[in-house]
């Protein structure tokens, strides 16, 4: 029989993905990185979504604020911002980050896009005034736009070496893995918020 989930979109939603290397997928074969695994995922859940590799490999908040009208050309119905991991490991001030980071998200809001944030944690080898000012970035900035926050994007990731490459920064298959199955509650529920979401329908047996 086939069981009803909600009404078919007549396209699938567009869910942009604007971020750096850890959304771009770097070191992984395109079916194993973050936008194609979510995809993947959202699926499974019956979601009809296109998830937008907008990721950029060393791509600072500077470099997402400066291509934002280029990501945004394909017209995408929700996003999810991803930056900052580069702004901290550079040591760059957290106050500039903050700045390049609010303006995309006003930019999303004027263009009323619904955006999942999702924030990064500084390294404790920075010391505790840096990390102090970087990781209250995202925080202020979802309580000031009113937006969802998933807290910390290598959640579940960043302190175990069986999910990370070789080079020690960058996620794996199996912890891209890990960070989809983690965020994903993040993103179904901003997609769910969205007034025509992509939803498909489910057949089952009998």
């Amino acid at each position: 029989m086939t069981v009803p989930t909600r009404a078919n979109a007549a396209q699938p939603v567009k869910l942009l993905a604007l971020g750096d290397s850890l959304t771009a997928g770097y070191g992984l074969p395109e079916q194993q990185g973050f936008t194609r695994q979510l995809e993947k995922a959202l699926a499974a859940k019956g979601y009809s979504v296109t998830v937008i590799n907008a990721g950029v490999s060393g791509d600072t908040t500077a470099g997402g604020r400066a291509r934002l009208d280029w990501a945004l050309a394909d017209k995408p119905d929700a996003a999810i911002v991803e930056l900052g991991a580069n702004d901290m490991l550079r040591g760059l001030d957290p106050d500039q980050a903050k700045a390049n980071l609010d303006t995309i998200l006003k930019s999303l809001k004027d263009r009323r896009i619904p955006t999942l944030l999702a924030g990064m944690l500084a390294s404790p080898s920075l010391g505790k005034p840096y990390t102090d000012r970087f990781n209250a970035i995202y925080p202020d900035l979802a309580k000031a736009y009113d937006l969802p926050l998933y807290p910390f994007f290598l959640d579940g990731v960043a302190l175990d070496r069986s999910l990370i490459q070789p080079d020690g920064m960058h996620p794996n298959a199996q912890g891209v893995a890990v960070i989809v199955e983690r965020i994903l509650p993040s993103v179904t529920a901003l997609l769910d918020g969205l007034p025509n979401i992509g939803k498909t329908t489910v057949k089952t047996g009998g």
